[in-house]
């Protein structure tokens, strides 16, 4: 499997779309941050839904015992998953005991995450993505390269043809507007024909055994209307205790994922429609392993913005589908190592450190810290290469030994300026591939300070 830097060269190839991407998401981030302007108390929003997410990790237990209650007095059917595949099973036991074969989903980044679709159609069942940026990528048959916004690295003319060949539209046309349309008509005959619609779960009230669903398309309320049996799937860390906690929420989560007040529909699912089933699968899949961490705990407060996408310099570079994990960016960077250490060790080095991705956090997820921890660990563990090993090891004598520090100083200065270009960037200087070395100058910034101590003291 290529690493990230390996998939992220690839992605660069094309300047052009990595450019485009880069300042696309920039756009995004720029939205998002004037949205953020107009709220005085911002930061005390963040810190109350901090504080509130805090709460529900250290009583989770008892929230979702509380949910589970309330949702079965509404009606609703709730159903437990311990892992991928238990929640998979699950959801294809609900559909073939209505002996359904067309389904319609609204985005959920669990079922992704647990491999949902491929298992249902394994099974002969027509899983359709209504949300518009999940059925594009679904017709390319690729991942989301975005946790909100899917098909983010793919421009109009890329939709143009892909529907062109999908729907039949015109060729050539990459007119917003008219490809819009033909995917409205396209996706309407699928709700209209669909026997269940599953949606993902953005919180759960335990006070009232809720679920709340949040779309700008209204997809979501669109299957649940259309079809007889609604499937909701939920992680364990989507509860909520209150709906007067809910407001908070609401408020951080569309500004800080799109920069809108507020998403276009927030629907309340609290009961099945007359003559209709309510299925709700509440899912741990490695969740309790990241409450258990005291380190990574915080994690789990992620409400899903991707925000923190939007910002990192690293992904807005590098796309969506050089992460080897389902969720990209700097928040999956820290979910995906406790998956497997060695499989995503390359992931917590997908990051410059900068913080941004932590002060943009609207839960307050201490992101960049815990990307430090993970290297942390894979160094501790040995997981490294033996070159990175090695020069680590070199590097810290260096730096921690003015002496040593002054001899290589002194030898790499002398070799900047007279060494060849093909050897200053041969294959050793990976980070040369697409920087320039800095220019030497005449004198270092210890031989600036000596000289200017010296006239200073004799002043």
């Amino acid at each position: 499997m290529k690493t990230h830097a390996e998939k992220a060269g690839i992605f660069l190839t094309d300047e052009k779309r990595a450019d485009w991407h880069d300042q696309t998401l920039w756009i995004v981030r720029k939205k998002r941050d004037k949205a953020v302007s107009n709220v005085p108390e911002w930061e005390k929003l963040r810190e109350k839904a901090s504080e509130i997410k805090d709460h529900v990790l250290s009583n989770i237990d008892t929230y979702l015992l509380q949910f589970e209650t309330e949702a079965v007095k509404n009606g609703a059917v709730v159903h437990w998953a311990y892992d991928a595949d238990s929640f998979n099973k699950k959801v294809f036991s609900i559909i073939s005991s209505h002996n359904a074969t067309k389904v319609v989903k609204s985005k959920s980044m669990l079922t992704e995450e647990c491999g949902m679709n491929p298992y249902l159609e394994s099974k002969g069942i027509e899983v359709v993505d209504t949300d518009l940026g999940e059925r594009i990528i679904q017709f390319r048959n690729e991942p989301p390269s975005h946790i909100v916004l899917p098909a983010i690295h793919l421009k109009k003319e890329d939709i143009g043809e892909l529907f062109h060949v999908k729907l039949g539209t015109t060729k050539g046309s990459s007119d917003a507007h008219y490809l819009t349309g033909a995917a409205r008509e396209h996706l309407r005959k699928k709700f209209l024909s669909a026997e269940v619609a599953i949606s993902g779960v953005n919180f759960a009230i335990a006070e009232t055994g809720t679920v709340v669903v949040c779309t700008n398309e209204g997809n979501a309320d669109m299957g649940v209307q259309s079809a007889p049996v609604q499937i909701h799937c939920m992680g364990i860390e989507k509860i909520l205790p209150k709906v007067s906690h809910l407001g908070i929420f609401t408020r951080l989560l569309a500004r800080n994922a799109t920069g809108q007040p507020v998403s276009a529909y927030t629907s309340h699912y609290q009961k099945p429609k007359n003559g209709g089933e309510m299925h709700i699968i509440i899912v741990d899949n490695g969740r309790s392993k990241h409450l258990g961490s005291d380190i990574y705990r915080n994690s789990l407060k992620c409400i899903r913005c991707g925000a923190c996408l939007n910002t990192c310099p690293v992904y807005r570079r590098s796309g969506g589908h050089s992460y080897s994990y389902v969720i990209p960016g700097p928040i999956g960077s820290i979910l995906s190592p406790l998956y497997g250490l060695n499989k995503y060790k390359d992931l917590p080095y997908a990051s410059s450190l900068c913080g941004s991705c932590t002060n943009i956090c609207p839960v307050k997820i201490d992101i960049h810290h815990q990307l430090y921890q993970w290297r942390q660990e894979i160094s501790e563990n040995r997981m490294l290469s033996l070159s990175k090993r090695y020069g680590y090891k070199f590097a810290g004598k260096m730096l921690a030994d003015s002496r040593y520090y002054n001899f290589f100083g002194k030898r790499m200065r002398w070799a900047i300026n007279h060494l060849p270009r093909k050897v200053l960037y041969g294959r050793l200087n990976v980070w040369g591939k697409g920087r320039e070395l800095p220019s030497v100058p005449e004198q270092t910034f210890k031989q600036w300070y000596k000289e200017n101590q010296i006239k200073n003291n004799n002043l």
